[in-house]
């Protein structure tokens, strides 16, 4: 355990009691009024917008190609760490470096290892959700990849980054409630947040949430009511009340985690309402949705495949690729090339991921049916690049084929990005950097239902059901 997170403990240690602060929440985009979907028989349904969309709730500047290249090897070394060591291995970020007075400890005297502004997998999707009573909603980053759920919180004893509208007061939410040390949900921490619990001097359970590009929040466990839409609220709801909160987080209040875990918002809403969620990643210019529960799940729309736990991360959602096809013609390597590797669905990562030798094929063939096309200079990972942009450029139909037959077959949007200069390059690239796992990013989701039947043990594949 690192000095930094010593010394804020100890602070937190002798503090610890119910918090404070907060002014009446403004609405932040005509476009969101009505994202808090009515729950009915039907199921519960929210608004998913991408992160630097176009109605998007938050106010970033546009990220670069680069930037979201750079973002997302962070996300894909952070989710090899996970594979290569066991669950209960924290996640390792930067000991603060300075000694401060622990009773002392002000935002400013500590070091914040990277600048708010641009957010964790820089390709994220965010939701609206309700917290406390009355009511307040915050703009909330969805992550299939994270089990844990946690919004910063005043009086923000350490630091906060710059978020949409007001921080969450628990003093004003008559529901609000501190979780004890021992407690269960205290006691099983470590497998949501990769990192042991501590424990105030007043029997407070505290959390730290870490993230491999060194982003972290610390703080209270709590419990309060989740309102997820006007006629649906979940009581008892556990979280972390975040106290100190630095690094890449977007403007956002917090994170909301769906992968497989007690914890996660699928653990504590699928006891109730049926272990599956599904959503549809939208393209930058339109909105998505997210769905939760088995009512409304329709399974007659998708194709299924299994899925799988890895020995070490159970929380992560596995499926296997059985083969590529470009133009109808499958690409000529062995299968045996895919399913010796492990491979992630995963929402935050953009670009996917290919086993080396399976890639390798992929990217040749790929670029025989593009042969009409000028080659361009290789732009950072990605490798396979063409003189002209996505509007311009006539691409062969690439097809996705997982165990059972479930595919998806990709638009030109899903299989190629445009970069800098009039170029666009192949939207993949193998993972050489990631040491052996494979990932199908969000690139490749976009505009698909995906299904999350974690109660069957398979994931679902439907095509065109948002833009």
């Amino acid at each position: 355990m690192g000095l930094f997170f010593v010394l804020l403990l100890s602070f937190l240690l002798g503090t610890a009691s119910p918090l404070v602060d907060d002014t009446s929440q403004k609405p932040v985009c005509s476009a969101l009024q009505d994202d808090l979907q009515m729950f009915n028989s039907s199921g519960i349904h929210l608004t998913l917008h991408h992160a630097h969309g176009r109605c998007s709730p938050l106010t970033l500047p546009t990220p670069t190609i680069s930037d979201i290249l750079k973002a997302d090897e962070i996300r894909i070394k952070t989710l090899h760490h996970r594979l290569k060591n066991p669950s209960a291995a924290p996640v390792p970020r930067p000991e603060n470096k300075k000694d401060p007075n622990p009773d002392t400890l002000r935002p400013e005297s500590v070091d914040v290892p990277l600048s708010p502004g641009l957010s964790v997998g820089i390709g994220n999707y965010v939701v609206k959700l309700g917290l406390g009573t009355p009511t307040k909603s915050f703009i909330m980053v969805a992550d299939t990849g994270s089990s844990f759920n946690w919004v910063q919180c005043e009086p923000c004893k350490v630091f906060c980054h710059t978020q949409v509208g007001p921080r969450f007061n628990p003093s004003q939410s008559s529901t609000y409630r501190p979780l004890r040390c021992g407690t269960p949900e205290c006691s099983t921490l470590q497998s949501a947040t990769l990192n042991p619990p501590a424990c105030s001097k007043l029997n407070t359970c505290i959390y730290e949430a870490s993230y491999g590009d060194t982003s972290f929040s610390v703080g209270y466990l709590s419990r309060d009511t989740l309102t997820l839409s006007p006629a649906l609220s979940l009581p008892g709801f556990v979280y972390g009340c975040g106290q100190d909160n630095q690094g890449l987080f977007g403007q956002t209040a917090g994170l909301i985690g769906l992968a497989r875990n007690r914890l996660s918002l699928l653990g504590q809403l699928g006891s109730k309402y049926g272990a599956v969620f599904s959503y549809c990643l939208p393209t930058e210019a339109y909105s998505g949705s997210l769905s939760i529960g088995k009512t409304g799940f329709d399974p007659s729309l998708y194709r299924f495949t299994p899925m799988y736990s890895h020995p070490r991360e159970k929380t992560l959602y596995f499926l296997q690729l059985t083969s590529i096809t470009v133009g109808g013609k499958a690409v000529p390597v062995p299968t045996a090339a895919y399913t010796r590797t492990p491979t992630i669905i995963d929402s935050g990562t953009v670009i996917t991921r290919l086993p080396n030798a399976a890639y390798t094929g992929f990217r040749q063939a790929f670029a025989a049916a593009m042969k009409r096309y000028r080659p361009a200079d290789p732009f950072s990972i990605l490798d396979t690049c063409f003189v002209g942009t996505l509007g311009r450029l006539v691409v062969p139909e690439v097809r996705l084929v997982f165990e059972g037959g479930a595919d998806m077959r990709l638009s030109p949007h899903n299989t190629m990005i445009d970069v800098d200069g009039g170029v666009s390059c192949l939207a993949f690239a193998g993972n050489s950097a990631t040491g052996g796992v494979s990932i199908i990013g969000n690139r490749q989701q976009q505009t698909f239902k995906v299904a999350y039947d974690v109660e069957n043990s398979r994931i679902g594949f439907a095509a065109g059901r948002c833009r």
